[in-house]
């Protein structure tokens, strides 16, 4: 598993107490938005109200998780992914479904290899607006090279499974949100 490159997104696991809520919170992604997010990308709540992907560096609310919408064609889309530009069908809007809890934990595949002295530093994302058209999976991955006192992620631990441990060639870490939109910016520690 780490010793191949897949990133996958932010794919969020668990918060204290065990569980993530079953339920993704909704909101709407604008007409036309001519950006493509797909699921497990990071994304932010923008000026106007609205999710959008979040850039590089950008604090962010969660990750994305599907949508749902009527295109011009007048035929209702669920899909995991939102498509840039697509544009809806009048009197319609883009109900987009999205992590929200900074509590979350989540799994996110890092793009080199991290050692376990990483736990509790922080990193940014690679760049968001890549992934995988037939799956609908983001190709995010955890930067290795952006570690920094005030960055998106820390690290709080490594996900256990098969064919995963620390100084792999593409390690899967459990991260936290450290940027979240909703709470004070948390100085690594």
């Amino acid at each position: 598993m780490s010793s191949v490159n897949a990133p996958f997104g932010l794919r969020p696991s668990f918060k204290s107490g065990g569980i993530v809520a079953s339920t993704p919170l909704q909101n709407t992604i604008a007409s036309g938005y001519a950006v493509n997010i797909y699921q497990g990308a990071p994304v932010k709540i923008g000026a106007n109200g609205v999710l959008e992907l979040a850039a590089v560096g950008e604090r962010l609310v969660g990750c994305f998780q599907g949508c749902y919408y009527i295109p011009t064609t007048g035929r209702p889309v669920w899909d995991n992914k939102w498509i840039a530009s697509t544009v809806l069908a009048a009197g319609t809007q883009c109900f987009a479904y999205y992590s929200r809890d900074p509590q979350i934990t989540y799994e996110i595949q890092a793009n080199g290899s991290l050692a376990q002295t990483v736990m509790g530093e922080q990193f940014d994302t690679t760049v968001a607006t890549a992934g995988n058209a037939t799956t609908g999976l983001s190709s995010v991955a955890l930067d290795t090279a952006s570690t920094a006192a005030n960055a998106q992620l820390r690290v709080v631990g490594i996900t256990p499974g098969p064919d995963n441990d620390w100084g792999d060639a593409f390690t899967v870490v459990q991260v936290q949100i450290s940027e979240h939109q909703d709470v004070a910016d948390r100085a690594a520690y």
